[in-house]
């Protein structure tokens, strides 16, 4: 019987994750594990409250001993008063408590979300990025350099610990019925802001579609490094047209002027840097998804917009 241990078991994926994996009835036992109790607990699956950088995560992987580890804790939201450090811990340093975890107990396979923020939001990315492009996850976005971190580090145990397997996953803006996070935060707005001189273009994937693609991963010997986004990318005039809302272009030195100006008041949590994530959005390209993981997703980067609008009562008309 497969022993399959997912940490962050009780947030958004994680949760939709171990229900889609117990519905299809694999004989798998699964043990989820967070900080936090599962709203909604699936039957026949087990839950271990535990931080996934604390020295009990280790007792956990040596009771559980898990062949396969799918490693979804991670803070992508955080409150606009987040600490940074307690960011870094979960992310980086819980990875690392994770993978040390494996190794100790001979896991045979890890599965990583990590993020299209891997590669950072430069002037110069490519238009779209290949898994082959360079992580540059940027220092002045937490997320960002997290993700960037984390990977560096996986790349060191793929050289250390051959025998553990990887697959990693870089997903863009994940979107589902009722998705609420940073980047909805715009869509939400009464108008849809933008910076000018940039279309600001986004890759979305279904939030089922992730589940499907973790589940494969769980369920069979697939490997690598894959991103994960819907066909096409939509930009931030074409969303604003979809929702009937106007587009206002703002110019790049008034936003970084007013992010500067309420970062030190505590309005905003990050300052003129933030200009960046909207002006140099990392376009994804799933052609290694589909070609060599042999998944489709079921639903285009405008697709899944769409469905999110249709499934989101909280959108302001």
């Amino acid at each position: 019987m497969k022993r399959i241990l997912v940490t962050g078991a009780a947030g958004y994926i994680g949760s939709l994750f171990i229900a889609g994996l117990a519905a299809k009835k694999s004989g798998a036992k699964i043990l989820g594990v967070d900080v936090r109790e599962p709203l909604h607990p699936v039957r026949g699956t087990n839950f271990e409250k535990c931080d996934v950088s604390s020295t009990e995560l280790r007792a956990v992987f040596k009771k559980f001993k898990p062949d396969t580890v799918v490693h979804l804790a991670s803070i992508v939201s955080p409150p606009k008063n987040s600490d940074p450090q307690l960011e870094y811990r979960v992310d980086v340093l819980g990875t690392k408590n994770v993978l040390e975890g494996c190794a100790e107990t001979k896991t045979k396979k890890i599965i990583v979300t990590s993020s299209g923020a891997a590669y950072g939001y430069h002037s110069d990315n490519p238009e779209w990025l290949k898994e082959t492009d360079q992580l540059r996850g940027n220092d002045s976005f937490p997320y960002s350099r997290h993700k960037r971190l984390v990977e560096e580090m996986l790349s060191e145990y793929r050289k250390k610990h051959p025998s553990l397997t990887q697959l990693i996953f870089r997903p863009g803006t994940v979107l589902g019925a009722g998705t609420r996070n940073q980047i909805t935060n715009l869509f939400e707005r009464s108008f849809v802001p933008g910076v000018a001189g940039s279309d600001s273009p986004f890759v979305f994937i279904w939030d089922q579609d992730v589940v499907e693609c973790l589940i494969r991963g769980a369920t069979t010997s697939k490997t690598g490094i894959y991103n994960l986004a819907g066909d096409g990318k939509v930009d931030l005039p074409e969303i604003a047209r979809i929702l009937g809302k106007k587009f206002i272009p703002i110019p790049a030195a008034l936003l970084q002027t007013v992010f500067a100006i309420c970062k030190p008041l505590g309005l905003v949590r990050y300052g003129p840097e933030q200009v960046d994530f909207l002006r140099y959005r990392p376009v994804l390209s799933n052609k290694m998804l589909k070609e060599k993981f042999g998944f489709i997703p079921r639903k285009t980067s405008r697709e899944v917009f769409q469905y999110y609008i249709e499934n989101s009562p909280h959108l302001r008309k």
